[in-house]
């Protein structure tokens, strides 16, 4: 018994060994994954309870996708590109979360400037190239 635990012992080892070498230099998850694998397990439960054979195929179809998209994503190998997506999708969150502001881009230089909601037309100055704008907030 003592030989089979540690033979069971050093299999395991092995194993998490190989995939630690399988996963270096790949991506790995974060939080846009998560939302992936979240969005693709709803679909699933929406096609598992669907009447309609379109709306069936439909998000069956799209769950696939999804999964197939969070794997694609996991086992990358480009790094950059993977953190760029997962950045911008976090600042898309965090735009969405605040409500006490609106975000326009400047017409000169593209950069984003963030303005107090409410407040009506307001002369709205880029911090980077200093033009001036109005917008309505």
């Amino acid at each position: 018994m003592r030989n089979v635990s540690s033979w069971l012992r050093q299999a395991g080892m092995n194993f998490a060994n190989s995939i630690q070498r399988f996963m270096m230099g790949r991506y790995g998850h974060d939080r846009l994954n998560v939302a992936l694998l979240i969005v693709g397990v709803i679909l699933t439960v929406i096609s598992m309870f669907a009447r309609s054979k379109l709306v069936v195929l439909v998000t069956t179809m799209l769950s696939y996708v999804m999964l197939i998209l969070a794997l694609y994503r996991c086992f990358s190998r480009s790094t950059y590109k993977r953190y760029n997506e997962n950045r911008r999708f976090l600042l898309m969150l965090d735009r969405l979360k605040d409500r006490n502001n609106r975000y326009y881009a400047c017409p000169k230089c593209r950069q984003t400037v963030r303005v107090p909601r409410g407040k009506g037309k307001i002369a709205i100055t880029c911090p980077k190239c200093r033009e001036k704008f109005i917008k309505k907030t």
